[in-house]
């Protein structure tokens, strides 16, 4: 099928946006006028104009994606621009790619399963001699360190992959994330084409790697194709609405977002190939004007590199249709706010770049709609706010109305058809998209066949859409709270991320972060009452999820209404009906790995130190990570000479976290702990010591604590 031009396909794509939010807040404004118009409703419907804009953006993007999957319009699919003529394993690979996985204090014993089951893959392919894995380690937590290290040795060994799986260590995590890829690129780039970025809980199959590696040897104006991962290894409920609202409306979204964008898109951290040559030279992240949380240096730096790639003239393409890409997801509704406090504050960052940057126009598109997704939470509070007050006020004044007509044409006499007319035009919006993912699960055989069951997958629809019509209220009052920290010059610390389903959410934990959402919720709707009935009625969607958001945190964070509703065959996902070999691989070799004991607890905190410095193995090991430094300040070696004496003379527990990671990255001072530590005469050592080094000696460090 022929290709329209992209200009028409954008003009289509915004101005159907721009009609729909215009003629939406025109309908509101003249239904505001009507009963006539006030400052307060002036900004109601200032602020409905910018939400619709919103609505209208998704709206349209689904609905368009939709149609052009419906009709099987297909000339902008990447998938389309592989060497048809070959298949996989026959690929013929030019090109020297890295495989990045940045970590920081993860379980390494995940994230080298996912590293195991990619390099497995890519040896059977035949290709693997084109591909080299780099573990980028920004730990700061010892126990993860050391572990990490014996891991990769243990994977090195098991893989026979010497010289192709590399593991280091920063001393300074300085610029988190991108520090460390560019740290990399600074070191190894050179000596690459292309490298693809994992996260921590992300995974790829070799033929999905090896496909996004043949389209970018053979399409040199692309700098990064960005796959769209599916969700996968869900477990709670609440993990669980998240991957099968992902799997079954992702492809839709995906389509309609590569309609408008095609060349011009966007890359979001992870499951991308990027050519390193233009990356190095030209996506270097600026520094903001300011201080933080808005200045300084740039937390979200996908979407910066992505307009700096695009600056620089190369494409950035959207492989929404190729499969066989994944990552994990945050399994409460505490773990996911957590990791949205990060994103909030990177995304209102870019507003510096999108106002005043000189980047693409597409690229500020990007941009922009990444700050409205959570600007947008306070715009619905303040909407909600007003339009109560404006009520109690009318309510206070005791006068009636004086009802005016309708100044567009076709609007209805009556006021209360009026409103209704706007209710549905929202709600519309809103729901349509879901209606139409239900229609393609029974209009597309290949699409009902992935979901096995179309009744079941629509009834898991209604679900998703009935528990987070209970969860987004609660999500709105965390983002506003985000944003106002945020602009009030609130700073994020940057935490490991919880990807753990073995906890669910405590009821103290529960009420702790909800508490106030609660007393909202139920203060508010006496406000309601009091005003008018009627009002507590039309806003109950919003406040039943304030004032019950406590028990919905912690239900939604259990596993069992999750394992319930999937022994009913509802909430499944395709990779669940027939998991992919990656997936059934993956969860192949989860299922071998056994919990290690814990150690005792005067030990739990610092075992990673014990064994660097106890374990002649382990300490060998780390000591060949360490570089062997050069000539130190008097100072700084005096300093190193003063915490090692501290640990010794009084144990792990005296020093702070800081002090015991520079003390584990100097090279000398290790191997002198681990000397001193093994020739002192046991009743020359403090308890702790003596403690750690009698349950080494017995080799019970890790027994179980009875």
């Amino acid at each position: 099928m022929k290709q329209l031009p992209r200009l028409s396909i954008r003009l289509l794509f915004f101005g159907l946006v721009a009609a729909i939010s215009i003629g939406s807040t025109l309908i509101f404004a003249d239904w505001l006028q009507r009963s006539g118009m006030t400052p307060a409703k002036w900004t109601l419907a200032s602020i409905y104009c910018v939400l619709s804009l919103g609505l209208a953006f998704g709206f349209v993007q689904f609905v368009l994606g939709f149609l052009v999957l419906f009709i099987r319009y297909s000339p902008y699919k990447i998938s389309r621009r592989i060497r048809t003529d070959q298949t996989g394993d026959a690929i013929n690979l030019q090109s020297r790619v890295a495989l990045l996985f940045p970590v920081y204090n993860e379980d390494p014993a995940s994230v080298f399963r996912g590293i195991q089951v990619i390099y497995e893959e890519l040896k059977a392919s035949g290709q693997l001699e084109h591909y080299t894995f780099f573990m980028l380690s920004d730990s700061t937590d010892p126990n993860q360190w050391i572990d990490e290290e014996k891991e990769w040795l243990q994977q090195v060994n098991k893989l026979e992959a010497q010289g192709k799986l590399i593991y280091r260590h920063r001393s300074s995590n300085i610029n988190q994330k991108s520090g460390n890829v560019s740290d990399f690129c600074r070191r190894w780039g050179a000596h690459f084409e292309h490298m693809i970025c994992f996260d921590a809980d992300s995974l790829m199959s070799a033929d999905c790697i090896i496909k996004l590696t043949s389209l970018i040897e053979t399409s040199p104006e692309v700098g990064i194709i960005q796959t769209m991962p599916g969700l996968i290894g869900g477990e709670t409920l609440f993990a669980r609405l998240q991957q099968f609202a992902n799997r079954i409306h992702g492809e839709i979204t995906g389509a309609g977002l590569n309609l408008w964008q095609q060349s011009e898109g966007n890359y979001w951290g992870h499951n991308a190939i990027i050519r390193l040559e233009p990356f190095t030279k030209h996506c270097t992240l600026p520094e903001l004007p300011g201080p933080q949380p808005l200045g300084g240096r740039v937390m979200s730096h996908d979407f910066v590199e992505a307009a700096l790639m695009r600056k620089a003239g190369y494409e950035v393409w959207l492989a929404y249709d190729y499969g066989d890409s994944y990552e994990e997801l945050p399994p409460t509704l505490l773990d996911y706010a957590q990791r949205d406090r990060r994103w909030c504050q990177g995304n209102l960052q870019h507003v510096w770049i999108a106002l005043f940057g000189n980047i693409p126009f597409i690229s500020r598109v990007h941009m922009l709609n990444g700050i409205y997704a959570y600007l947008s939470a306070p715009l619905w509070l303040a909407f909600l706010s007003i339009s109560t007050l404006a009520a109690y006020s009318w309510e206070l004044s005791q006068l009636t109305p004086i009802i005016r007509p309708p100044l567009l044409p076709y609007s209805p006499s009556s006021i209360i058809d009026h409103g209704l007319v706007i209710f549905s035009l929202t709600m519309v919006m809103i729901f349509l998209p879901k209606l139409l993912t239900i229609i393609r699960l029974f209009s597309n055989s290949r699409f009902r066949k992935q979901f096995s069951n179309p009744f079941k997958a629509s009834l898991s629809i209604l679900i998703e859409v009935s528990i987070y019509a209970l969860i987004a209220p609660a999500m709105m009052l965390f983002h506003s709270a985000f944003v106002v920290s945020i602009l009030s010059g609130g700073k994020v610390k940057w935490n490991t991320q919880n990807r753990s389903s073995h906890s669910h959410t405590s009821w103290q934990d529960a009420t702790q972060a909800h508490i106030g959402q609660t007393a909202v919720g139920i203060l508010w709707a006496i406000l309601a009452w009091k005003i008018n009935p009627t009002l507590l009625y039309w806003l109950s969607p919003v406040l039943i999820g304030w004032v019950f958001s406590i028990p919905i945190s912690v239900f939604t964070s259990h596993k069992e209404p999750a394992e319930w509703l999937k022994q009913r065959g509802l909430l499944l996902t395709p990779e669940e009906i027939a998991p992919p070999e990656t997936i059934r691989r993956i969860n192949e070799l989860a299922a071998k790995i056994e919990s290690p004991p814990k150690p005792i607890r005067v030990l739990r905190k610092d075992y990673g130190l014990i064994q660097a410095l106890l374990d002649p193995y382990t300490n060998a090991l780390h000591l060949e990570f360490l570089p062997k430094r050069g000539k130190q300040s008097e100072d700084s070696r005096q300093r190193l000479r003063d915490l090692a004496e501290k640990l010794l003379e009084a144990g792990a527990p005296a020093l702070t976290g800081p002090e015991k990671q520079r003390l584990l990255n100097d090279h000398y001072t290790v191997r002198q702990l681990h000397k001193s530590l093994w020739s002192s005469a046991e009743n020359s050592l403090p308890e702790w010591w003596r403690i750690a080094i009698d349950r080494y000696s017995k080799q019970s460090l890790f027994v179980a604590e009875l």
